[in-house]
Parts: C-alpha cells; sequence; structure tokens
C-alpha cells in the first residue's frame, strides 16, 4: 500500500510540473508575441529579428 501511495505522489508531483512548465511557456510565447508587436509599430529591425528567434525556438 506504502508503494501505490508513492506511486501515486511521484504522479501527482509529475502531472503539477507539467502544467506549471505549460503555463510558463504560454506566458513566454505572450510576452514575446506582445514584444515583437512592439518591434513592428516601432520598427526595430534588430529587436525584432532577436524576438522572431526567440519564438521560433519556442516552436520547436
Amino acid at each position: 500500500m506504502d508503494k501505490l501511495k508513492a506511486n501515486y505522489e511521484v504522479m501527482l508531483g509529475l502531472t503539477a510540473e507539467m502544467i506549471l512548465d505549460e503555463a510558463l511557456l504560454k506566458f513566454r510565447r505572450a510576452k514575446i508575441y506582445a514584444a515583437i508587436n512592439d518591434a513592428l509599430e516601432t520598427g526595430d529591425r534588430d529587436r525584432f529579428q532577436k524576438l522572431s528567434e526567440e519564438w521560433n525556438a519556442l516552436r520547436r
């Protein structure tokens, strides 16, 4: 019974970690997206290029 409880706790921990990772990824994507739009609006080509590379790296 203790082994079953330990397995359950491990699985619960992994699930929580996956949810947190997904939330952080969504947050980061939203920040980069907004920054890309800002770079486009201000005409900052270098910043746009850097942020676009970050965006593409997150998609992999």
